[in-house]
């Protein structure tokens, strides 16, 4: 007879991995739910602001690691491992748009139902910059894009980001360093718009 429960808030990420890899399936539940709507939000991000296919892809990601734990090496950082993995399913389904091409990168319809008439001119200017922002960065070469996303729409570290994408820290200093100038001249008009 157990006499306490575990306290699952006090786990590492690591430590939930090694649990559910030994067979404890509430580990799992807890990792699940630390990361769920973490990973939705990448997955929207990357895959043209789609939330059905974010969710699928997050419970594929999810999947994944239920049917064979055992690919998460105990020594890395779960964090970045999880962004490595859903990091390349979002370049194998690039690589699948690419080959069915009709699909564009837009925003799905009705997405943009806003009237800016009624918004105040500071909630015009900070969606305005949200729709260049987005352009330029359609517009950036992939690699520069995916280390300015992983740092500021994620928050990963640039160690984090140097993990996830398997390269070192300098490259993604020099890569964040380039896409940053360049979205900071592209974007130039907003300087002094927003507050």
């Amino acid at each position: 007879m157990k006499l306490f429960k575990k306290d699952y808030s006090k786990y590492t990420d690591e430590d939930l991995m090694r649990s559910y890899q030994e067979g404890d399936k509430v580990a799992f539940e807890h990792l699940y739910a630390r990361y769920e709507s973490f990973m939705i939000n990448f997955f929207y991000r990357k895959l043209w602001s789609d939330r059905i296919k974010a969710e699928d892809f997050t419970h594929d990601l999810f999947t994944k690691i239920i049917d064979k734990p055992e690919l998460f090496d105990l020594d890395r950082s779960f964090k970045t491992w999880l962004f490595s993995v859903a990091n390349n399913m979002c370049k194998n389904e690039y690589k699948k748009q690419e080959i069915r091409k009709n699909t564009g990168y837009d925003v799905p319809e009705g997405m943009d139902a806003k009237d800016e008439e009624i918004l105040p001119d500071t909630a015009v200017d900070k969606s305005s910059f949200a729709e260049e922002l987005k352009k330029e960065l359609e517009k950036m070469n992939e690699k520069h894009r995916e280390v300015f996303m992983l740092r500021h729409f994620e928050g990963l570290s640039l160690n984090e980001i140097a993990e996830t994408l398997d390269i070192n820290a300098g490259t993604v200093k020099s890569r964040l360093h380039h896409a940053t100038k360049t979205l900071a001249e592209k974007l130039a008009v907003f300087r002094n718009t927003m507050i």
